[in-house]
């Protein structure tokens, strides 16, 4: 009677352990886009590419991960009754990194078309990816503490909360900013479109850090 309890544990730590490792590699195509706003603030359009590139195939890997996720949960089978909880978590951690490579693109593509932008706006865009790679780097702290119980996953998930609020403020000034600038209008709304990316990235981190209070209750 006490072997289906251990290998629906077992099975639990298999499914944390693919869904943590997602995470990780999410965390990291996170960690290149301030890169590419300070290559963006700089001007310095080879290393933009160069960064893009690398972005590019980090979003490749996390897909690479999330398949993996869907396969391990697949091969659990049943005993595992809630996989549509990690499914959820792993998900929506993934568009973080969707919204990351739009970022990356639309940030190239001003440059590349030579728009100029301010340096106060270019100080605040750095900002607010900054105060996003905050959230999400929260976010990867919350999911490591799914293996130590929901009481600590629960006060780091409130971390989560309030980085993301820290980046609506910040997003919210830089609107304001953006347009009242002298911007030509393309660049302004692509400007506004990379903006309501990080926040939308953050937002994406916060709502992952919801479905990893769920998964707390069941590991």
């Amino acid at each position: 009677m006490v072997l289906p309890v251990e290998t629906e544990e077992r099975v639990k730590r298999r499914a944390l352990t693919v869904c943590q490792d997602h995470l990780r590699k999410v965390l990291e195509i996170t960690r290149k886009v301030p890169q590419m706003v300070d290559c963006f603030a700089e001007d310095d359009k080879m290393a933009a590419r160069l960064v893009f590139a690398e972005i590019k195939k980090a979003e490749d890997e996390v897909d690479y991960a999330r398949r993996t996720v869907s396969q391990e949960l697949a091969q659990i089978g049943a005993i595992l009754i809630n996989r549509e909880d990690f499914l959820r978590f792993t998900n929506l951690a993934s568009e973080i990194a969707d919204f990351c490579e739009g970022i990356a693109f639309w940030l190239l593509s001003i440059m590349e078309r030579g728009w100029k932008v301010s340096s106060e706006i270019k100080r605040d865009l750095m900002k607010l990816s900054d105060a996003t790679l905050e959230t999400v780097i929260r976010l990867r702290e919350t999911a490591i503490t799914l293996s130590y119980g929901s009481v600590r996953t629960l006060e780091k998930a409130k971390e989560v909360e309030m980085a993301e609020r820290m980046v609506d403020e910040i997003y919210r000034e830089l609107e304001v900013k953006i347009i009242n600038s002298s911007l030509e209008i393309p660049a302004m709304l692509l400007l506004r479109d990379i903006t309501q990316l990080l926040e939308n990235a953050a937002d994406k981190a916060e709502d992952a850090s919801d479905a990893a209070r769920i998964l707390s209750f069941a590991i």
